[in-house]
C-alpha cells in the first residue's frame, strides 16, 4: 500500500513545478505528517525529492529527474480511454487506475503541456443521467464489469416478470443509458445476445474459465439495433392527428422522434390552413394522451374516439377553470 502511495507521490511531482504538503496530502488521501514521513522516506532511496520552507513553500524534484515508473498496465491503459467519463469510473470501479493512468501520461508529458488534462476537463464534462432523475450505482456493477474486462463468464440470478432466473452468461459490454447500466451478454450454450438491466441483478457470481470472445461482435451496433428494436416494440397502438404548422414542428419534442418523423414525412400534403394529419404510431392511449397534452391546441385527436373523447372533456374543464 505504502510503496503504490510512494509512486504515486513521485508522479504527481514529475507531473507539476512542486506542490505543497496539504495538496500533495489531498491527491494522497493521506495527513500532511504522512506526506513529510514519505517525501524523507523518497529521499533517502535516492529520489531527490527537494522541500522548499515558508508559507510558498512545498515538494518538488531537482535535477531534472524522471521516473522510468510511466509505462501503464493493461487496465490503466484501458481505464484512460474511460477518462472522459469519471463518474462511470467511479461506478465501475476503476478510479483507481484511471487516475494512475492519468498521472503516468502527465508525467510522460513534456512540461509545455502537461495541464492538457486539467485544461480539458475545465471545459468539457458528460454528465449521462438524465434530468429530475437521481442515477442510482446497482451494486453488482462492479462485478460485472470485472467480468466484462476479464472475458469472463458469469451465473447471474435477475429478477423477470414475478420471479427469479439464473443464467448463464458471457459478458460482452457494458452500456450507460440515460443513467441506467445495461449489459450485452451471450447466453451460454445459446448463441444468441441478449440485453439486461443490472440493477435487476440480485446475485453474480465469476466463473473461473475466460470464454472465447467473438471478435466480430460490434458493441456499439448491436447496442443501436437493440435499442431501435425496443423503441419500436413498445409502439403497438396508432393515434390520428391533425397538426398545425405550430404542431409539426413540436410533434418530434413531445413523442418518440424518429417515429414522428416518419410520420410527417408519410402525411398528405397540408390543406390550405397548414395543418397536417399525421398517423402517429404510440405506446398506448394513455401514454398518447399525456404526450399529446403537450402540444395544446396545436394537435387535434381524430382517432381512435376514445381517445379524442378524452380530450374534449379534457377541454371542457379547462374551459370551466379558465372562464372566470
Amino acid at each position: 500500500m505504502r510503496a503504490a502511495r510512494l509512486i504515486k507521490m513521485v508522479l504527481l511531482l514529475q507531473s507539476r513545478p512542486s506542490m505543497t504538503a496539504a495538496e500533495l496530502a489531498r491527491e494522497l488521501e493521506v495527513s500532511e505528517r504522512t506526506v513529510t514521513r514519505d517525501a524523507q522516506a523518497l529521499s533517502e532511496a535516492g529520489v531527490p525529492v527537494y522541500a522548499d520552507r515558508g508559507r510558498a513553500g512545498g515538494y518538488r524534484l531537482i535535477g531534472g529527474y524522471r521516473t522510468r515508473l510511466t509505462g501503464l498496465a493493461r487496465g490503466e491503459a484501458e481505464a484512460l480511454f474511460l477518462s472522459g467519463v469519471p463518474g462511470a469510473l467511479r461506478e465501475m470501479g476503476l478510479e483507481d487506475v484511471g487516475s494512475a493512468a492519468r498521472l503516468k501520461v502527465s508525467a510522460a508529458l513534456l512540461p509545455s503541456v502537461r495541464d492538457a488534462s486539467r485544461t480539458a476537463a475545465q471545459r468539457f464534462h458528460l454528465d449521462a443521467p438524465s434530468w429530475f432523475k437521481e442515477p442510482e450505482t446497482p451494486e453488482l456493477l462492479p462485478a460485472v464489469a470485472d467480468a466484462v474486462w476479464d472475458d469472463r463468464s458469469i451465473t447471474a440470478r435477475y429478477w423477470r416478470g414475478e420471479g427469479e432466473v439464473v443464467r448463464e452468461l458471457e459478458p460482452y459490454g457494458l452500456v450507460l443509458k440515460a443513467g441506467v447500466w445495461y449489459l450485452c451478454a451471450r447466453v451460454a450454450g445459446h448463441g444468441s445476445y441478449r440485453v439486461y438491466r443490472i440493477d435487476r441483478f440480485t446475485e453474480v457470481g465469476a466463473g473461473v474459465h475466460r470464454f472465447a470472445r467473438d471478435e466480430a461482435f460490434d458493441l456499439p451496433g448491436f447496442w443501436a439495433e437493440r435499442a431501435e428494436q425496443f423503441a419500436r416494440s413498445i409502439l403497438r397502438c396508432e393515434v390520428v392527428v391533425r397538426l398545425s404548422r405550430d404542431g409539426v414542428r413540436a410533434l418530434p419534442y413531445a413523442v418518440d422522434a424518429p417515429s414522428a418523423r416518419e410520420a410527417l414525412q408519410a402525411a398528405a400534403p397540408a390543406d390550405e390552413f397548414g395543418r397536417v394529419t399525421v398517423t402517429l404510431p404510440v405506446e398506448s392511449e394513455e401514454v398518447a394522451h399525456s404526450q399529446l397534452a403537450a402540444l395544446g391546441p396545436e394537435a387535434e385527436v381524430l382517432a381512435p374516439q376514445s381517445l379524442r373523447a378524452r380530450f374534449a372533456e379534457d377541454a371542457i374543464r379547462l374551459s370551466a377553470l379558465y372562464r372566470t
